[in-house]
């Protein structure tokens, strides 16, 4: 996984179809695993308001829900996307479900978690921990559920 970026994966849309996310080249992404029913889930409007704010400086939010965490995404992949949208009125991609953790886990998810090496190789602990992607498609930086998607925007700005 040396030489991988994040652009060497497919993930799958909420209709089943996949994307390459080579489609991202250039971007600046932040992924993050999220959840409609957790306590953090009102980070969605942060996170519309970061996507809103450098969208077109060539930012991107890539939103994973996951049901590993107290099965706070129920529903199907498209009732998820439609919460998101009615409820804080995203605009950005939602993804079709994936696990995190596990013997499930998503490759991406792997990858993100190794990329770093050393501490970021731990398991994803809850909803809305964020990863920051250069413009290369290198994991440059992990967030914690608790941090505010607003205390993210200094980090965005300097890969812009």
């Amino acid at each position: 996984m040396e030489s991988m970026t994040v652009y060497d994966f497919k993930v799958k849309t909420t209709d089943g179809s996949e994307k390459a996310l080579a489609e991202y080249k250039g971007q600046v992404l932040l992924i993050v695993n999220t959840a409609t029913g957790c306590g953090f889930t009102p980070q969605y409007e942060g996170l519309q308001n970061l996507y809103e704010q450098y969208q077109a400086q060539g930012f991107e939010v890539l939103d994973f829900p996951c049901n590993q965490f107290g099965h706070q995404a129920p529903g199907s992949n498209e009732e998820v996307a439609d919460f998101c949208q009615l409820k804080y009125h995203t605009t950005f991609q939602t993804f079709a479900k994936i696990d995190v953790n596990g013997e499930n886990e998503d490759p991406l998810y792997s990858y993100l978690k190794s990329a770093q090496g050393g501490l970021l190789n731990k398991a994803v602990k809850w909803n809305f921990t964020k990863f920051l992607v250069d413009r290369e498609g290198n994991v440059i930086k992990r967030y914690a559920s608790q941090t505010k998607p607003e205390e993210i925007a200094k980090d965005i700005e300097a890969q812009l």
